[in-house]
């Protein structure tokens, strides 16, 4: 990334490449494919493309302990995490995924006091609160063209739980190694934990392309651009235009697929989105905003 692009807008590229994660992960399972095999390419392909990486820039791997803690992290952060949230767009739309993942930064809240004894203070009770506000007014609002089920709902917030797990894990690690290279592992470690679960089947072109711009575009790049973006600007600011990345989702799936939700749901949505701002521009905002996804 070159340092002439400003870091704003790099930050709002991997919003909108993020963004394009659900729907491309719908236009896959309209060709044909499970959700669960979309997960294991986007697994595949983008930990190829950070394993060139790592090796390009002569990145240091896990090692021992660490590299054990970054496979289990594989299970968790990318197995679970990937499966769950292409299970959620199949679910409920890709609208509805996209705004139920952004449960994660309340999942963080919560786990920061329940296991790292951070305290859990006003902020983060508001912003908890107005995560399960928001949730039970998405489901009583729906719309047209999103699914508003048990499964759908269990599914998306699955991913938002799982996507939370990059906090404890990065906290961690990613100041100690190339996030590259610690994807470069546990990228193939949860590909190789899909796999017994997936069904194979035969791939169009345009198939293909879907699963390309998955990897490529809303993992690879998109990683990329938010960590250019990051080391010239605050992590507060970075948060805020990264939270544009539902609003790129629910009007590409209203676009291309006819996804709408409800003005109440569409109220949901905006608390959820809200909490997880409350609790970004909180003075723990480097460490409560999961660092890539």
């Amino acid at each position: 990334m070159t340092p002439r692009v400003p870091a704003p807008l790099l930050i709002l590229a991997a919003a909108v490449l993020w963004g394009l994660l659900g729907i491309l992960g719908k236009q896959a399972q309209a060709g044909g494919l499970h959700p669960l095999e979309v997960a294991f390419w986007r697994a595949t392909l983008a930990g190829g493309l950070y394993a060139v990486h790592a090796l390009l820039t002569r990145s240091a791997l896990p090692r021992g302990r660490d590299l054990l803690i970054t496979a289990a992290f594989g299970l968790s952060g990318v197995s679970l995490f990937y499966g769950s949230y292409q299970l959620a767009v199949q679910a409920g739309g890709a609208s509805l995924a996209s705004v139920l993942l952004y449960t994660a930064p309340a999942f963080v809240a919560l786990m920061g006091w329940a296991f790292l004894r951070e305290h859990l203070g006003l902020r983060e009770v508001l912003a908890v609160a107005g995560t399960l506000g928001g949730i039970a007014l998405i489901s009583l609002g729906g719309g047209q063209g999103v699914t508003v089920t048990a499964p759908a709902l269990a599914w998306g917030l699955t991913a938002g739980l799982t996507y939370s797990l990059y906090y404890l894990y990065g906290k961690a690690f990613f100041h100690r190694y190339d996030p590259a290279a610690l994807l470069a592992v546990a990228l193939p470690v949860g590909a190789v934990a899909l796999l017994p679960f997936v069904p194979f089947t035969a791939k169009t072109p345009a198939v293909w392309g879907s699963l390309g711009g998955i990897a490529v575009f809303s993992t690879y790049l998109a990683y990329l651009a938010y960590s250019a973006g990051l080391r010239r600007l605050n992590a507060t600011r970075a948060s805020v235009i990264a939270s544009l990345e539902p609003v790129v989702a629910a009007t590409l799936a209203a676009l291309l697929f006819g996804e709408r939700l409800s003005a109440l749901a569409l109220t949901g949505a905006a608390l959820v989105i809200g909490a997880a701002l409350l609790l970004s521009l909180g003075p723990s905002d480097t460490e409560r905003h999961p660092p890539a996804e």
